[in-house]
């Protein structure tokens, strides 16, 4: 790690976040399997075994003799929102930054023992101020979770598969393996666009920095607002082959499309969870060893369940379609056996969940209900 102190403040007013916990942020998927992760006993321990085995030190040796490290002699101003960002996020230790020559915009953050955050040049060409900071916040946020770990071990995976892909049964395990990971990873990417905006607290920056990894740097010949009906679109276009479509060319990536992106982080900055955060009333990292899990997988599970009820998504809406009518056959074969169909005088008995009509139907339980008992 570099300096740990926050010598310089944000060049803006911006709100900062004493003990945040990276709960505060995280997608419920993401942080349902953290919090589980992180309550295994001698997880940590495992995975700094592992460390033995995961090319980390080459890389690191490889980005210290081959890219330039961010510092106040080498790209000062993004040494400084380096340093915003972990104040504003109240990250101990400020994690070493590199740039490396690479047309392609790109961040990442890994590390085992130590996270290290990566930019590219295309990415520093690319962005204005304040679109970099949020991309700095996102790459801190990602160092706060935890994610930096697991982000290594899956370039490890995606390594190993390639090289055992003449193994048929060892090539399909590490693949599932590996799959899994891409699909956690992909709601860790949310995660960090949250982190990134808490840091640079302006929407349309960070909105507009998505739309430019998209199209590149025509900012006069793109919208924001036209970028982000995109989305909307392309959510809700198409047939059940388009759906199908959809699952497959998004399994191989680490990353969520753009403007998927764009969407989920508007959606959340207008959420009532956001502007508690913004008033300072979030979770703090003293209480992150008193989290249930089973909690945060509940919260997962109704956010799945929510996200399926709402989707405009052909796909998606069929299996809404499909639960619901589960459902109802579910309480009409209950009211069957148990000899109540028929809208029996005085039937429904006070029976929980029927309505107040003479047919004394079992409703759907609402996703924001949580799961019921006993399931």
């Amino acid at each position: 790690m570099t300096d740990t102190s926050h010598e310089s403040v944000p060049s803006r007013q911006r709100r900062r976040f004493p003990d945040i916990s990276s709960r505060a942020y995280e997608h419920p998927a993401d942080r349902s399997a953290l919090v589980a992760l992180r309550k295994l006993s001698g997880f940590d321990t495992v995975f700094k075994a592992l460390s033995g085995l995961l090319p980390e030190r080459s890389l690191r040796l490889l980005f210290l003799s081959d890219s330039v490290r961010v510092s106040d002699a080498q790209f000062a101003h993004l040494n400084d929102m380096l340093r915003d960002a972990c104040y504003i996020l109240d990250l101990e230790k400020v994690p070493p930054m590199y740039v490396t020559q690479n047309p392609q915009p790109n961040a990442m953050c890994i590390g085992l023992d130590e996270p290290i955050i990566v930019v590219s040049t295309g990415l520093v060409e690319l962005l204005d101020e304040e679109e970099m900071r949020a991309v700095v916040g996102h790459e801190v946020g990602h160092a706060l979770s935890g994610h930096s770990v697991y982000r290594t071990i899956l370039l490890f995976l995606t390594n190993l598969a390639l090289k055992v892909a003449w193994i048929p049964l060892g090539n399909v395990a590490i693949m599932a393996i590996v799959t899994a990971l891409r699909e956690w990873f992909r709601k860790s990417e949310l995660s960090a666009d949250r982190a990134g905006l808490l840091v640079g607290q302006d929407p349309r920056a960070s909105m507009r920095g998505l739309m430019k990894i998209a199209g590149g740097n025509h900012l006069h010949e793109m919208n924001v607002d036209a970028f982000l009906a995109q989305a909307d679109d392309y959510e809700k276009s198409g047939d059940l082959r388009d759906s199908v479509l959809k699952i497959l060319n998004v399994l191989p990536r680490t990353h969520p499309f753009t403007t998927v992106r764009a969407a989920e982080l508007k959606k959340w900055s207008e959420s009532r969870d956001f502007q508690r955060i913004m008033d300072g009333h979030y979770p703090k990292r003293g209480e992150d060893k008193d989290t249930s899990v089973t909690d945060s997988f509940r919260e997962s599970a109704a956010h799945y369940a929510d996200t399926v009820r709402t989707s405009k998504d052909p796909l998606m809406k069929l299996v809404g379609d499909i639960a619901g009518g589960a459902g109802e056959l579910g309480g009409k074969l209950r009211d069957k056996f148990t000899g109540t169909a028929g809208g029996n005088a005085g039937g429904g008995k006070g029976r929980p969940g029927a309505t107040d009509g003479s047919e004394g139907t079992w409703r759907r339980p609402d996703p924001e209900e949580g799961p019921e008992s006993g399931t």
